[in-house]
């Protein structure tokens, strides 16, 4: 492009996230979807971090990678939710140019720092079900601090290359995105520069950031549900093989959209579906993981319990010794 075509075009200084389509109706009803999905995920994720940091039984390796999937999820939702509820409440879908490359900047690191982690989550599975003799010294202290920062480490540091490709490219219009929120691909395919080095390094960094946790973490599961098949007791192979599949089952999840998504790009043929893709595992992965990795368990409940029986002594016993004393 000539120095004089350059000058008569107008660089993009916002992009328009064009979401899931126009009307007051649908957009009433999208609102107050996400808020609803928003407050349950921030208070489920919230209670499981007070629990964890309250109770001392509960400061184990399990419950410090839950901690630090609940924090992560926080974050994640935060990124993307309150958004997307502004734009649905005041109708205005714009975002600045450095506001859109911030929030997937965010999502990204996020993103992979939470496929890291729960590689991480499930190796501690692992080695607490297939090795409980080991377990004790292997999964120490130390250990838990290194895999917890690495994931979260990794994940900041492997969007940071991707980051730079991107703000680098130029941007000249159109400047609708399709899409919920500022995802690569999306922000990419509006850029006036050659792409094709941008897209083939996002599809390399996503791969190695989703595809080794994935094979690690489904490795991980199959080895403990091949050990939980050996268990005598009918009820406890029942009641293990429900947690173990629960978890599989939102991790496959997890990893099936955001590999369809963000890996192989090109074969998703429909943008609609590629969207739909996206809600898995940015919106719905957030709201189900306490649910199923922490909400489920017998320790998690029974803290949850006393904890709540805490608060309500607290507060029911001044009010009897007012009423005694009246």
């Amino acid at each position: 492009m000539s120095q004089l075509e350059w000058k008569n075009k107008t660089a993009v200084t916002e992009f328009i996230l064009l979401g899931f389509g126009n009307g007051p109706e649908l957009h009433s009803l999208l609102f107050l979807m996400c808020l609803a999905i928003y407050i349950v995920t921030i208070t489920g994720n919230i209670s499981i971090i007070v629990l964890v940091m309250a109770n001392r039984h509960l400061h184990t390796p399990m419950y410090f990678f839950l901690g630090n999937l609940s924090c992560l999820e926080i974050c994640y939702s935060s990124n993307i939710l309150p958004r997307m509820l502004f734009s649905y409440l005041d109708g205005d879908r714009s975002i600045s140019v450095n506001g859109c490359f911030t929030q997937y900047y965010f999502f990204g690191c996020l993103a992979a720092a939470e496929c890291y982690l729960l590689a991480a989550m499930s190796y501690d599975r692992y080695l607490a079900v297939c090795r409980p003799l080991h377990y004790p010294l292997c999964m120490n202290g130390k250990l838990c601090l290194q895999l917890g920062a690495a994931s979260w480490i990794s994940g900041f540091l492997s969007n940071s290359i991707l980051m730079f490709l991107i703000s680098n490219l130029d941007f000249c219009g159109p400047n609708e995105i399709e899409h919920f929120f500022c995802d690569s691909f999306p922000i990419i395919k509006l850029s006036c520069s050659d792409i094709h080095v941008a897209e083939l390094v996002t599809s390399v960094v996503a791969g190695i950031c989703s595809l080794p946790p994935f094979l690690l973490t489904f490795s991980s599961y199959f080895s403990i549900i091949v050990i939980v098949m050996r268990i005598p007791s009918a009820t406890g192979r029942k009641k293990a093989f429900s947690t173990c599949s629960s978890h599989l089952i939102v991790v496959i999840l997890f990893y099936w959209s955001i590999l369809t998504v963000c890996v192989f790009p090109h074969y998703n043929t429909r943008i609609s579906l590629n969207k739909v893709f996206s809600v898995f595992y940015t919106i719905l992965t957030p709201l189900v993981n306490p649910l199923i990795y922490s909400l489920r368990n017998k320790e998690v409940k029974e803290a949850l319990q006393k904890q709540t029986t805490q608060i309500y002594q607290k507060q029911v016993i001044p009010d009897q010794l007012v009423t005694f004393l009246c």
